[in-house]
């Protein structure tokens, strides 16, 4: 049977592989006659799970051995006050705003920290990167905060800003939640990333932290001992008990992604290559188009959130009518920003996203 192509921007699709080879494991486990929901954290089946997931995570992601990897609970959005309550000791913190995300990162940390907005787009709706060379900087800030893929607002930066060469020794921390995994990552220029497992690893329920060793030990006295970055680490995540089904199915995944060969790159190089293939065929297929737009600027366009707009709006409905009925399912944009969103994670194929520019070629001509 032919399933749907899910665009949802999370939780969203995981690969059919990992779903098959869960549902085949999901009363037994590898002839331990559990299922993993049903196993202690601290026995060895579980801890043998936990332990591959995070080798596999290190691997894929080439993340150098001066960084701890800690599997967590909360999302994105609750990492938002575990950083700052971990790295700003209540000093200084510089926001770079390119969307949603950051904005709510801003807001949130501004609770336990002086947080300050070092640059933002936001008069110009959110479509473009501020040129690095224009961000303010403050000489004392403890850390600079950025979404490097803005999910709503589907803008993505390309590169990592290099703070070092704007004279800024303050560690980078980045939100990489909706694009982890999607491409390589450049660990020189980054002290901390995290990200929840919902869009690219998994299901909801897991986050992601991987955090430099020099940033750990600094946590306020306020900070929640299960949320204390040092504490996780030296318990090898299991200080409290961890999302141990979402550690799973993200582990399935990572075995998942490892396998992924695209001519001779492999891994996530395989995944970036795909990633970039797909989205290249969609924003032609909206940039050719006199119905259909695209509001980003190019140079920091998102691989993996692809927000448009009919310009036309009086027949979105029908659009998303027309879609559901040729299973092309969740492609409605964020209410705060409208239109539609075509989330083209790594789990969707390029066949999903072909499948997607037919039926935006044929809705236009039915005028």
């Amino acid at each position: 049977m032919q399933r749907p192509y899910n665009f949802s921007a999370g939780p969203a699709a995981i690969p059919e592989d990992v779903l098959q080879q869960a549902a085949s494991e999901m009363l037994d486990w590898r002839g331990s006659g559990m299922s993993v929901m049903e196993m202690s954290h601290r026995g060895k089946e579980f801890i043998s799970i936990c332990e591959k997931a995070e080798a596999d995570f290190r691997q894929l992601l080439a993340v150098p051995q001066n960084f701890h990897i800690l599997f967590m609970q909360g999302g994105g959005l609750a990492e938002n006050a575990i950083v700052p309550l971990n790295l700003s000791q209540g000093g200084a913190v510089d926001f770079v705003v390119t969307g949603s995300w950051s904005q709510k990162s801003t807001k949130e940390a501004a609770k336990f920290c002086n947080a300050a907005v070092a640059a933002t787009d936001e008069a110009q709706g959110f479509t473009h990167i501020p040129d690095p060379a224009s961000w303010k900087l403050r000489s004392d800030a403890r850390y600079v905060h950025i979404c490097s893929n803005e999910t709503i607002n589907g803008v993505e930066f390309q590169q990592l800003p290099d703070l070092a060469s704007l004279g800024c020794q303050a560690p980078l921390v980045i939100d990489f939640s909706s694009h982890v995994a999607s491409r390589t990552v450049d660990w020189s220029r980054v002290g901390l990333a995290f990200g929840g497992a919902q869009k690219n690893l998994g299901p909801a329920g897991l986050t992601l932290v991987v955090v430099r060793d020099d940033l750990l030990g600094h946590a306020m006295a306020m900070c929640p001992s299960a949320f204390n970055y040092r504490l996780v680490a030296d318990n090898q995540s299991m200080y409290n008990t961890p999302p141990t089904w979402g550690i799973y199915i993200a582990g399935l995944t990572f075995e998942w992604i490892l396998r992924q060969q695209e001519g001779a790159a492999s891994g996530v190089a395989a995944l970036e290559a795909r990633n970039t293939a797909k989205a290249e065929l969609l924003y032609q297929a909206i940039d050719g188009s006199q119905l259909y737009e695209n509001r980003v600027a190019r140079d920091c366009r998102s691989r993996m959130n692809v927000p448009f707009f009919l310009k036309d709006e009086s027949r979105n409905q029908a659009f998303l009518d027309g879609a559901k009925a040729r299973g092309l399912l969740q492609l409605k944009g964020h209410k705060s920003v409208g239109g539609m969103r075509a989330s083209i994670y790594n789990a969707m194929p390029l066949a999903g996203v072909q499948a997607l520019v037919d039926y935006m070629q044929s809705f236009e001509k039915q005028g």
